[in-house]
């Protein structure tokens, strides 16, 4: 029999369990908001974001310890505390004092839980602040008092404004290094509403801050009596967030994966976008149209009655309709759109500048399209609001261009719904992610322009010619002997009454291309070009003989993606860059070793050899006549 002190001490085991569950149940249903701090270089946000954890005791003892010590060896505030150094944690981060990524850091309160991205203030580390800042709730933007507003600051505003966060805070930092003075804030405040409004931003909360000496954080100071306002951490703790207005919104769901566990179960996984569902309620699966109902919602714990916008869950439908991942489930009764063509606000991030008529991968939600960006419309200075004229958009460059998808795009309008309207561009080779953008709205083209079916397809014109349409797409450096060896192909296959068509590099600029020059960017246009061509030519059943440099592999693929299944056929006539400058009939690797021809191919400008071409032509190693024969034989064996 258990004693009483025994009894007393399973009450307390008792209490204190009940005690962690009912704290850990209160946890679970804390709202989350994920906030972002960003501003100009050297403005204290990671100071702040350090001095956030801890006030809020999220800090252990051995971490204390350790910033205790990494503070004397490597802190920037002498002998006390630096709290940046919480929260950078690369080395060369703690060598500059900088933040140079983005570091996500989480805390709570007794009323919320938090996730904070700390995004950099460089200018080059634009994109890691866009980053941070495509799944926030709420900006942080920290002007330092001494500085007041700066151009990063205005960039930082404008792109969370952009990107559709909705509360904005203005702390003025560092206000004990100018002696808490209400002047210099109410100057910098002014300032910044006065640039605000230009941009569109309806209100923001301005408060006078110390990060590094924890005024107004979490309590009032006594510092600033002049000041009423709340405090950071009550003013995160109390902002209302956007989830009821989501949930609000007509129901969508990108299907991320098909769950499918077993025979007898089927159903369409991922998060809510927008608006509730349940089961019975009508719903279309985009972009084909199909209509069914919800059978079932089902989440890790079982069957729910519904789901709202937030939630993960799995959808089973009544009927057995072909659905996938990159499909969108959506209200049978309010679908959104699905098109090809769009106006956006792109924001490139990449070293390398935007290449119009480059075809990128474009993701949005689950769903991956190839596209392509057209010259920007106009340019956007972030510090006048103006708009400039760009023929490309470079690191960081801000613009507003047209773009086409190879297949429609289910879409809204990024200002209705982020996560149906905001995208990423990644370049197809490197895997590089290199812009976001948001879409404004569908081109009228793309809802007015159809094709058009005719009676006589391309397989019927193939067989009046009785043969197979193909392109034989030539690349190599200049003076490797492409157009000579395309040249002596298509006398051979005329010899076999071959219907052929030869599109050479030099002779299309001439006429289709004339207007074009030899950038980055007029080669890709020029690439674009020949390749809608050539498939014009194909789809006539001819046998199509290109014969052009085209030095990226990305636009060689783009015109092999343009083709049926087997129809590109690329052949590299692989020469060394000596031996073709030796050959140099034309004179051009002389002009361009003398400085006089610029952007040319193996000098100035890269040329990127196949990687697994079907035909490689060593035309050390075999004569043009040699080198025709053996693509002869390989086209018609």
């Amino acid at each position: 029999m258990a004693t009483r002190t025994q009894e007393s001490a399973y009450q307390v085991q008792d209490i204190i369990a009940e005690d962690i569950d009912a704290y850990l149940l209160q946890h679970q249903h804390k709202s989350l908001l994920r906030f972002i701090t960003c501003g100009s270089v050297d403005d204290g946000k990671s100071t702040l974001i350090g001095r956030l954890l801890y006030d809020s005791k999220m800090i252990f003892e051995d971490q204390l310890a350790a910033l205790e010590s990494d503070s004397k060896k490597v802190g920037t505030q002498g002998q006390e505390i630096d709290f940046a150094l919480l929260v950078d944690g690369l080395a060369a981060e703690r060598e500059q004092g900088i933040t140079i990524d983005v570091a996500y850091r989480y805390f709570s309160t007794e009323k919320r839980k938090f996730i904070v991205a700390d995004t950099p203030g460089h200018e080059q580390y634009t994109r890691n602040m866009i980053t941070g800042a495509s799944t926030a709730d709420l900006a942080v933007i920290l002007v330092d008092a001494r500085k007041g507003i700066l151009t990063q600051t205005k960039r930082h505003s404008y792109l969370a404004h952009l990107i559709g966060i909705r509360h904005l805070v203005l702390a003025v930092n560092k206000m004990d290094l100018v002696g808490y003075d209400q002047a210099t804030y109410d100057r910098i405040v002014a300032d910044y509403a006065t640039f605000a409004e230009s941009i569109g931003i309806a209100g923001f909360t301005p408060m006078p801050i110390s990060g590094f000496k924890g005024d107004n954080i979490t309590a009032p100071s006594a510092n600033t009596p002049w000041y009423d306002g709340p405090t950071l951490i009550d003013h995160l703790d109390t902002v209302t967030l956007d989830v009821s207005e989501d949930q609000a919104g007509a129901f969508r769901m990108p299907v991320q994966w098909v769950n499918r566990p077993n025979l007898d179960f089927r159903g369409f996984s991922g998060l809510v976008a927008s608006g509730s569902i349940a089961p019975g309620d009508p719903v279309r699966i985009l972009p084909g149209g199909r209509t069914s109902t919800i059978a079932r919602v089902v989440a890790f714990g079982g069957d729910l009655p519904g789901a709202v916008a937030g939630q993960s869950v799995t959808l089973t439908l009544a009927d057995e309709i072909d659905c996938s991942r990159g499909d969108v489930i959506v209200a049978a009764e309010s679908p959104p759109e699905a098109a090809d063509q769009f106006e956006a606000t792109v924001v490139w991030m990449a070293d390398e500048e935007m290449l119009p008529g480059r075809p990128y991968w474009l993701k949005l939600a689950t769903q991956t399209v190839t596209a392509t960006v057209q010259q920007p419309k106009y340019q956007i200075n972030v510090n006048t609001m103006e708009r400039l004229a760009a023929k490309t958009l470079e690191l960081n460059a801000i613009g507003i261009a047209n773009l086409s998808t190879d297949r429609p795009l289910v879409f809204e309008p990024y200002a209705d719904n982020r996560q149906l309207g905001g995208f990423i561009l990644v370049d197809k080779i490197t895997n590089a992610t290199v812009a976001a953008g948001m879409l404004h709205f569908s081109l009228r083209r793309a809802q007015n322009v159809h094709w058009q079916a005719t009676d006589i397809g391309r397989e019927a014109h193939a067989a009046l010619k009785n043969q197979k349409a193909a392109v034989l797409w030539f690349t190599g450096l200049s003076g490797a002997g492409k157009s000579t060896i395309a040249n002596l192909v298509e006398m051979k296959l005329a010899r076999m009454n071959r219907h052929t068509f030869l599109l050479d590099g030099d002779n299309v600029r001439h006429g289709l291309n004339r207007d074009l020059g030899f950038t980055d960017a007029d080669r890709v246009e020029n690439i674009r070009r020949v390749g809608e061509v050539a498939k014009l030519m194909t789809d006539a059943g001819l046998i199509v003989i290109t014969a052009f440099i085209s030095p990226f592999r990305a636009e060689r693929e783009m015109v092999r993606q343009m083709m049926a299944p087997g129809e590109f056929i690329e052949v590299h006539i692989d020469t060394p860059l000596a031996d073709a400058e030796r050959r140099d009939v034309k004179g051009l690797y002389a002009k361009a070793r003398a400085g006089k021809l610029a952007n040319f191919t193996g000098i100035d400008s890269p040329y990127e050899a196949p990687a697994n071409p079907e035909i490689r032509i060593d035309t050390i190693g075999m004569t043009p006549d040699e080198a025709a024969d053996a693509i002869v034989a390989m086209l018609i064996p």
